[in-house]
């Protein structure tokens, strides 16, 4: 205790929440904005010296996004040594014999976010109350959670913070303030969605917590706050239900477990009732993408909770099932009124509750984080199987009921195995579970000669963004024997993020739970699959056997295009370039911008030896087209063709183009996913609003209108559609008076049809194709089902149900629509409509660019039912009026990952300006 209270004495005064703000963090009814709270942190950092104030970068708002590290004065004087401790455990390249040393030496590195999702605002303001009570307290807890521990303290999203508060504060009556909608997304382009981004990190704040917790610092323990609990309790904290994932190291999912036990008995132990585990909510470990989720896949012992709470009071209910004491539910709570400050005080308890496992447990904490990541190295360096529910359907294939063991007792008379157990000859563990065929691959080559290189080096930065190890080839080499060129990469399972590393690139293999035998399935809890290489189009080889090869070691850093150039005569005609490669699209748009000429030809086109398949881009040479052509080339990793002759036929003329894309009051996710994805490939574009809509005379603003999911369902919100059908706020400031409105039937649609008259295009994705059919579009849903004598009706949950999974359809590349794309593809697919063709829709030109052809067309992931998409289009292209209508049923650019279907939006939206035309007349 002498330490403690000499500290105690010569400690500076730290200024309290209620000093800086006016009010204690969770007094009711108010809220500390991200500006306030930047403001108060950085007055704390020149308090105490248990604190650094660090900038891990710039929101996409340009905001700097700030991290606390919050420690002893002693342990922040060596931060970079007990960093350095960390990075070696983690990536355990280190003998046993070292890593118990820096087992022993090292701190437990604990990472603890808030605000991810704005509107839970619990997570933000408790972050703020933490680092105050962490630099102000002395008691003998704190002090050595402080000497065993670094605590890393981050605002998730800085940006929506401060949207949220300022929104909930403006209301001068108190108890009239809400945040129940909003005007945006509480993320610039993303909203809830910036929770869904981790495997990509293309938003700005993911990359920059992705760095600090896969390249920087590599916590042993993260604890990532969410809103809001189950009705009738106040928390939920793992253990998860399962499936587990089973590419996670068993050390994970019991850490998991161990971690949570330890919250729910610090909260019971001080008589916090109303804490849940497993049975009590739909969380299980399978689902990579989130913040939490993705970083289990690094080793690190990461949990989120679900606790409810709002700065204006509200009620638990009283829910008679939830009174009754259980496993899973340790302590009941009684029915009240809560109170925002008893949700942070939970909070600080169930932080210290993380704090305190990292200290007592320090060194096996540690130990483990490196046992882990050893684990991965020896899986991946030698035969390994990881068995999957494929694998155990194939050994209950393989084998045969054995029924008299079934109720053979053992030597004490017990009987060992259920009626339900199947048992099978053992002699079959090794041939089917470990049968040769079905190793786990050793590592990954992506080879430079492959269509769309460009888009593989935007997937290996993605991997480099999570903290993976990737190779580059510094000349030709040859593996089991095919020879692969220099600039080719390489990505090895032998290394500690390996469960990271299959969850890229091979497919998920969800179990097929029912609830009872012959009942419903046990739907996944997100999406199912989501394997990044198949979802983006890149070729790569799996390696079965260990390999080498002339390699580099990349560092963490972006990778730039490698290759590209212009090839051929310097003084051509013009230039082909392939419409495989979706970075096509930026130079298009940017020749588009300055006025040159651009076709996009029928035929398809080769090269010598490259095929450049069909809307191979033709640019006649010119003053205008030619510097833009030789700047952009290496730029954007294009291989350019320069050609003495012009080439003749039937081709395409691009036009500019007036682009709108549509979105209203409180904002629609794929709205804002659109919104970001144009700007990187450079479309021109505006946002359009219901009350611009309905005054009409579009086509003298736009020539293309985009409608995502969401915009439109009949009855029905689709995927973040900004609360369609909420009752708006009295008082909208005026900059957003003219977002409010909904597209309605009645009144837009006769605008929509006037436009499409006049000669407009629109392009109509997911829940918003329904339009095309209201339109007049010979289209109709295809996942139906009609009893005898009854009208057709959507098929039921229980009959077809995809929450999210990679699908394979054909493609017809020869239509326009498809131009650039294999003849088969992933797509993402979500609850995506689908639809059939009238018979007489090829005489109304309209025709299928997409389709399902087979009973099975699963690739990665879950599917019940999936046979029904057998014989049904995905993606349609027709004519209304004199304009075009385009049809893509699966959302092609879903939260910015599938970058092997791009091309049907992109291609969709210059649709409506291609003029025919025949080159060489």
């Amino acid at each position: 205790m002498l330490p403690a209270f000499s500290f105690a004495q010569t400690a500076p005064k730290i200024t309290t929440p209620k000093e800086f703000f006016g009010f204690n963090m969770g007094d009711d009814y108010h809220m500390a904005s991200y500006t306030q709270a930047e403001a108060y942190w950085k007055k704390l950092a020149t308090e105490s010296n248990r604190m650094k104030l660090v900038e891990i970068g710039k929101t996409e708002e340009g905001r700097p996004q700030y991290m606390a590290i919050v420690s002893s004065p002693e342990n922040l004087k060596k931060l970079d040594y007990y960093k350095s401790i960390s990075q070696k455990l983690a990536h355990a390249e280190i003998s046993e014999e070292e890593a118990h040393k820096l087992a022993q030496e090292g701190k437990a590195i604990v990472w603890v976010d808030g605000g991810l999702h704005a509107t839970e605002t619990v997570g933000s303001q408790q972050l703020i109350e933490i680092v105050y009570q962490m630099l102000s307290r002395t008691d003998p807890e704190t002090m050595r959670l402080l000497n065993d521990d670094i605590a890393l303290y981050t605002f998730a999203n800085p940006d929506g913070m401060e949207l949220v508060a300022n929104w909930y504060m403006r209301e001068k009556d108190e108890t009239k303030r809400s945040y129940d909608l909003l005007p945006r997304l509480y993320a610039k382009y993303v909203g809830h969605d910036d929770n869904r981004d981790s495997l990509t990190s293309n938003m700005a704040e993911t990359a920059n917590m992705n760095r600090q917790l896969f390249i920087e610092w590599n916590p042993q323990l993260m604890y990532n706050h969410h809103q809001s609990g189950p009705a009738g309790e106040v928390i939920y904290i793992p253990p998860l239900r399962d499936p587990v994932n089973h590419n996670l190291d068993p050390l994970v999912t019991l850490g998991i477990e161990q971690v949570g036990v330890a919250l729910h008995e610090r909260l019971v132990s001080q008589d916090k009732g109303g804490s849940g585990m497993r049975t009590q909510a739909n969380y299980d470990g399978w689902w990579d993408g989130g913040m939490r989720n993705t970083t289990t896949f690094h080793n690190t012992i990461a949990l989120l909770t679900e606790i409810i709470g709002n700065p204006t009071p509200i009620q638990i209910p009283l829910i008679p099932e939830r009174q009754l004491y259980i496993s899973d539910r340790p302590l009941p709570v009684a029915p009240q009124t809560w109170h925002y400050r008893q949700s942070i005080d939970y909070c600080m308890e169930t932080d210290r509750a993380m704090l305190d496992y990292a200290s007592r447990r320090r060194e096996i904490v540690l130990w483990n984080f490196y046992k882990m990541g050893r684990n991965s190295i020896e899986r991946g360096s030698k035969d390994y199987w990881t068995i999957t529910p494929k694998r155990i359907d194939a050994l209950e294939a393989a084998g045969k009921v054995d029924a008299a063991s079934k109720s053979a007792p053992d030597a004490r008379g017990r009987v060992t195995l259920e009626p339900s157990d199947t048992v099978v000859p053992s002699g079959l563990y090794e041939s089917v579970l470990h049968d040769p065929n079905f190793r786990d691959p050793r590592g990954y080559i992506i080879s430079a000669d492959q269509p769309d290189f460009p888009t593989a080096t935007k997937f290996v930065n993605m991997l480099l963004k999570n903290g993976l190890d990737v190779h580059q080839a510094t000349a030709s080499f040859t593996v089991a024997g095919k020879t692969y060129p220099a600039g080719s990469y390489v990505v090895k399972t032998a290394q500690a993020f390996r469960p990271m590393v299959r969850e890229m690139f091979e497919p998920q293999d969800h179990p097929h739970d029912v609830k009872y035998p012959g009942g419903p399935p046990i739907t996944p809890y997100d999406i199912a699959g989501w394997t990044l290489a198949m979802q983006m189009g890149v070729q790569y080889d799996k390696i079965q056997d260990g390999f080498d090869g002339p390699f580099k070691l990349l560092d963490k850093t972006m990778q730039p295009y490698v290759g590209g150039g212009i090839v051929g005569p310097a003084n051509p005609a013009g230039y082909l370039v392939s419409h495989r490669v979706n970075n096509s699209v930026i130079l298009q748009n940017r020749l588009l911008k300055a006025g040159a000429d651009v076709f996009w030809l029928k035929s398809s086109v080769t090269q010598g030896k490259d095929d450049l398949n069909s809307g191979t881009l033709w640019v006649p040479a010119s003053g205008t087209a030619t510097p833009i052509l030789e700047k952009n080339a290496k730029e954007l990793g294009l291989t350019i063709y320069a050609v003495p002759t012009a080439p003749t036929g039937e081709a395409y003329k691009l036009k500019p183009l007036r682009i709108a894309i549509y979105d209203q009051f409180g904002g629609i996710l794929p709205a804002g996913w659109t919104r970001w994805l144009f700007e990187r490939f450079e479309f021109p574009f505006e946002m359009v609003y219901p009350q611009t809509l309905d005054k009409g005379d579009l086509k003298s603003k736009y020539d293309v209108i985009i409608f995502t999911d969401g915009a439109f369902r009949r009855g029905l919100a689709g995927r973040g559609n900004g609360g369609q059908g909420a009752k708006l706020p009295d008082d909208i400031p005026a900059e957003f008076q003219g977002w409010t409105g909904r597209i309605t039937e009645a009144t837009t649609f006769p605008q929509i049809k006037a436009f499409l008259n006049d000669g407009g295009s629109i392009v109509t994705v997911g829940s918003s194709t329904v339009m095309a059919e209201i339109l007049g579009l010979p289209i109709s849903n295809y996942l139906v089902e009609r009893a005898p004598g009854a009208p057709e009706r959507p098929l039921a949950r229980e009959k077809f149900f995809i929450p999210g999974s990679l699908m394979e359809a054909n493609i017809d590349n020869t239509v326009p629509l498809a131009y650039g794309m294999p003849d088969k593809v992933n797509f993402f697919f979500d609850s995506s409509p689908i639809f059939r063709l009238a018979p007489n829709a090829s005489s109304k030109h309209t025709y299928a660019a997409a389709w399902f052809s087979k009973p099975q067309t699963l690739t990665s992931g879950w599917a019940w039912g999936q046979e029904y998409l057998n014989g049904g289009t995905a993606a349609v292209a027709g004519k209304l009026g004199k304009g075009n209508v385009i049809v893509l049923g699966p959302e092609v650019s879903f939260r910015g990952e599938p970058h092997g279907t791009f091309k049907l939006l992109f291609n969709g939206v210059m649709y409506g300006g291609l003029e025919p035309t025949t080159l060489g007349k």
